[in-house]
């Protein structure tokens, strides 16, 4: 069920965001891995009609020239969109369309958080196909544009 505050996340966070950092959080051991490097590369657009786009790349992709690189390629990446909701102080993306086909139809939850200029989203801890179904939250920073 919504909340009073959640009228304000909602028109908060509407607008353009730049990737700032990606950390995944290993939930047996608590360590925190930027697994896409200290300068992953990212955009999120969040639209006041409910749209949500999210593309994440990690630091230092080589051009992949191989089926073995391209491969590799799509394990230093995640993109997503479809249309959203704020509830509960949490987004809620049914996604769409996706770079992991088994995220299309699902529901992404995220926990939002702000400071000053920046959009803090944490997801429930979750196996993540990009590192062997190891169970992490991702934690993902962007400052807005």
């Amino acid at each position: 069920m919504a909340q009073a505050g959640d009228a304000e996340l909602r028109r908060k966070i509407v607008g353009t965001w730049t990737l700032v950092s990606v950390h995944y959080e290993d939930q047996a051991t608590r360590q925190r891995t930027p697994i896409y490097g200290e300068h992953p590369k990212g955009i999120q657009i969040a639209t006041a009609q409910g749209r949500w786009l999210a593309l994440m790349t990690g630091e230092g992709r080589p051009i992949p020239k191989t089926d073995d690189e391209r491969a590799q390629a799509l394990k230093t990446m995640i993109a997503y969109t479809g249309r959203y909701r704020v509830e509960g102080g949490k987004i809620m993306t049914k996604v769409e369309a996706a770079w992991n086909e088994a995220w299309v139809g699902t529901e992404q939850v995220r926990v939002i958080g702000f400071e000053g200029d920046k959009l803090l989203l944490k997801s429930p801890p979750m196996p993540h196909p990009n590192i062997d179904g190891r169970v992490v939250c991702v934690i993902v920073e962007w400052k807005r544009e």
